[in-house]
């Protein structure tokens, strides 16, 4: 997902937009989640980023976008850039760990 996301309309409050943002970012995590891995992953990793436009935007933990939305609802943004792409994931064992220090 690749989206800027707008915080104004004639019709529609802001906290109601900011709910539905964040309800569409739940939900395209979700459906992510569910499809199939591919093939020698363990689990599905997201790359996310957050700025005001695209070009400012900065890379962020997944955790942190409500946080992120809420950022801009405080700031009274008109809008904001948000990218979340789904990679897949491998987890390290322990002895794997133990060799990288």
């Amino acid at each position: 997902m690749k989206k800027t996301f707008s915080l104004v309309h004639e019709k529609i409050k802001r906290p109601r937009l900011v709910d539905a943002i964040k309800h569409e970012v739940k939900k395209y995590i979700k459906r992510e989640r569910n499809k199939t891995l591919p093939e020698g992953a363990d689990y599905l990793d997201f790359d996310c980023q957050y700025g005001k436009t695209k070009d400012d935007a900065k890379e962020i933990h997944l955790s942190a976008i409500n946080k992120c939305i809420d950022e801009a609802d405080k700031l009274e943004l008109e809008s904001f850039y948000l990218e979340i792409i789904a990679k897949p994931g491998h987890r390290m064992s322990s002895l794997d760990q133990a060799d990288q220090d």
